[in-house]
């Protein structure tokens, strides 16, 4: 696991959190490649860039819990997924825990965006289908994550 842009997700003693640098180096995340910015801009906001790529890598039996991403300053801003490599069993209920899922195929290439009222949805993978891409050497899947966490900007005037 990796980030790229101005913030980046990290998880320690202290908690979940977006974090300006790196915890170990100190250095700032990488930027942000410009096509996805493109891709945010053009499925997501125009207007307020995303400032977060989470990059996790999936591999053998990895698998994400039900959960809700809920540590971002406006949830108005949707979250934008994009898959690469193995097809992923991604599971989405509802805003509440406990309710009915269903099972979606993400495949390499595939991106996903949970905003309205599925930008708080309960989601996770269940499984990866490994052997189904061959894109990344050795397989998994590589699932980059879009967010803007930040506020929204204020106009200057």
């Amino acid at each position: 696991m990796t980030n790229l842009g101005a913030l980046g997700w990290i998880s320690d003693a202290k908690g979940y959190r977006y974090e300006r640098a790196h915890p170990v180096s100190g250095e700032a995340w990488p930027p942000m490649p410009p096509m996805l910015h493109e891709l945010w801009a053009r499925l997501a906001d125009g207007d307020a860039p995303a400032d977060v790529c989470l990059v996790n890598l999936y591999q053998g039996e990895a698998r994400m819990g039900l959960h809700q991403d809920r540590d971002e300053a406006d949830f108005a801003f949707p979250v934008l997924s994009v898959s690469l490599g193995d097809t992923a069993i991604f599971r989405m209920g509802g805003a509440r825990r406990g309710g009915a899922t269903i099972s979606l195929r993400l495949a390499s290439g595939d991106v996903c965006l949970l905003g309205g009222e599925a930008r708080l949805a309960f989601h996770g993978v269940d499984r990866i289908v490994c052997g189904s891409s061959r894109l990344i050497p050795g397989g998994g899947r590589i699932n980059l994550t879009l967010r803007r966490a930040a506020p929204r900007p204020t106009p200057s005037s």
